[in-house]
């Protein structure tokens, strides 16, 4: 598709251009599935870096519009599947933001908030980052009726948390019935 790199590079650019030029949300949700779209390809990843895309996903996870939330969280979760960038992502402000997405009422900004998670989980990172909060919402998460949900929040509570940190997070459950921290309960 591209014949040299330098168009993909262009394209890119010419995308985050047209998100910082226009006006209309319906422009900007676009553009910016297009960008997380393209974040999802490590032959993509030089150019986004270069372009900062990393800080204009970063961005949307505050705004009020739940599909810049949702677009720019699968964008964040794409790119930290790059160690640069997960490296980056951990330098910064990213994990408090994307812990705020799991209470998201979009399944796929959740499913792609515990992506991100997962990712960011290194040797240096370590298990520790999953604090009790988080850990008692993966516990929720995979007693819901959503499959894809339900076996992500499983995925996670194996291989990012330790036995004691679930342990832990059951024992302060037991006899609850209130969410951890804001993140709601999983409609059954």
């Amino acid at each position: 598709m591209w014949k040299k790199e330098s168009d993909r590079f262009e394209y890119l650019q010419t995308l985050v251009t047209e998100f910082q030029d226009t006006d209309s949300d319906e422009a900007k949700e676009q553009v910016l599935a297009n960008l997380a779209n393209f974040a999802y390809d490590p032959r993509n990843m030089e150019h986004l870096k270069q372009l900062q895309v990393a800080d204009l996903f970063l961005d949307m996870l505050t705004e009020d519009n739940d599909s810049f939330v949702e677009f720019g969280m699968g964008g964040l979760c794409n790119l930290s599947m790059d160690p640069e960038c997960r490296d980056l992502l951990l330098q910064t402000d990213a994990i408090p933001l994307v812990m705020n997405c799991l209470s998201s009422p979009r399944e796929e900004t959740v499913l792609s908030a515990i992506g991100a998670l997962m990712n960011l989980v290194t040797p240096t990172s370590g298990r520790g980052f999953a604090d009790v909060a988080v850990v008692e919402c993966m516990l929720r998460f995979s007693m819901c009726e959503s499959p894809r949900l339900r076996n992500l929040a499983e995925v996670f509570l194996e291989d990012c948390c330790s036995d004691e940190q679930v342990f832990r997070a059951r024992q302060d459950m037991m006899g609850r019935t209130q969410t951890a921290l804001g993140i709601p309960l999983p409609k059954d």
